[in-house]
């Protein structure tokens, strides 16, 4: 039996015809840049979310930069955010001129720690009396939903409400994700999502979107994804090529409708995982927060003892697909070594990059390929034993 990480051949495959349908559509018309597809997305990911505006971009990545820029982020700010996630959230950071502050995370849900946010903007953690930061000049908060459960959003918008922050939600793993009955994207002011094609849902290349309860902000944003222009060749401000091309638009359309199918499809795959492997000790499976809705973008395990990467070779053995994500913390990239940042700032995430491991999770994965990746965990510590 041959697992791999994620079949999209098999997703495909399931409603080929109304892919296929979409891009020919798009194809007829020849309105290939924000075309009338753009907007009825737009529109439907606003209902999705339960917010009142939603503005498409060309990626996750650039949802977050354009969120920045929007704000008036800018050149000696600097953004609070967690060091365990993808590269796109500090990276975007840097790219509008500020500065990532990191904070670590929770050893539970992988999401920000709002206590450590607390203890950071009220001058008591190593940041201002190691690095100096002046906190003065934070901007903003970007909170991480990641592998698709919200983080702790109450206290985390008390902070920002305390000290005057934004909240830019990356909610770029989350999209149908909840927390206390608010959809991810709707907690913050500005939230952003990734529709990369490995996402719950998941376009043919790169796509994004920015959701907000602000009109001023959507009608802001719908500029700075066209360079800056309010109509034609009449620039307003400075912005950026981050236009939704029609046809990756039309195919999230045409997805749309089975999103929440197939979020409870990684509910219930997630829950077998969980049921099987809950009397292996070497290992601990995630935790869901009673008050949260985990969408499982992924299905991620901790292996104890330093044997992940060993559980991770024998699974490739058995062709069983997993991924580490992600294996160094963003403050230990050599990119980022400006920050001053050094190895045991933040030991929860940088524990975390050392035992979590991802597994199969997609909705169209059968039950027993998933007893078949369990069987074969437990068979890995019945041997190592």
């Amino acid at each position: 039996m041959k697992i791999p990480l994620l079949n999209l051949n098999r997703r495909y495959n399931m409603i080929k015809k109304e892919i296929d349908r979409a891009i020919f559509h798009v194809l007829n018309t020849q309105h290939f840049i924000l075309g009338e597809e753009v907007k009825k997305l737009e529109s439907k990911i606003a209902k999705l979310c339960r917010i009142k505006y939603a503005v498409a971009v060309a990626s996750g990545t650039d949802a977050l930069l354009l969120s920045l820029k929007n704000i008036g982020v800018e050149t000696g700010d600097f953004v609070i955010t967690t060091p365990f996630t993808f590269f796109a959230t500090a990276g975007a950071i840097h790219n509008v001129g500020a500065k990532p502050i990191f904070v670590d995370i929770k050893h539970d849900t992988y999401n920000v720690d709002p206590v450590k946010i607390q203890d950071l903007l009220e001058g008591k953690s190593f940041h201002t009396q190691r690095l100096k930061i002046d906190l003065s000049k934070i901007k903003a908060i970007i909170p991480v939903h990641l592998y698709g459960q919200i983080a702790d959003m109450d206290p985390i918008t008390e902070c920002a409400k305390d000290y005057k922050l934004a909240i830019i939600e990356d909610a770029c793993q989350a999209i149908g994700a909840e927390y206390k009955g608010k959809k991810a994207g709707a907690i913050g002011e500005l939230g952003c999502f990734s529709f990369f094609p490995t996402k719950n849902l998941g376009a043919y290349g790169d796509a994004g979107m920015i959701t907000t309860k602000d009109k001023e902000y959507a009608n802001n944003l719908s500029k700075l994804r066209v360079h800056g222009a309010e109509s034609g060749y009449f620039h307003s401000s400075i912005g950026y090529n981050s236009r939704l091309d029609t046809i990756q638009a039309a195919i999230l359309l045409a997805e749309l409708p089975y999103l929440n199918k197939w979020n409870r499809k990684r509910q219930e795959n997630a829950k077998i995982y969980s049921d099987c492997l809950k009397e292996v000790e070497e290992l601990s499976c995630p935790f869901v927060a009673p008050e949260r809705k985990h969408i499982f973008h992924q299905y991620t395990i901790r292996v104890k003892n330093n044997m992940r990467d060993k559980l991770q070779k024998f699974l490739g053995e058995k062709h069983i697909g997993s991924k580490v994500y992600y294996p160094l913390p963003l403050h230990l990239q050599e990119c980022f070594n400006y920050l001053d940042y050094k190895q045991g700032d933040f030991p929860v995430s940088e524990k975390a990059a050392e035992e979590v491991l991802s597994l199969p999770v997609f909705p169209e994965l059968h039950k027993e390929e998933i007893e078949y990746i369990c069987d074969s965990i437990k068979s890995f510590f019945v041997t190592k034993n």
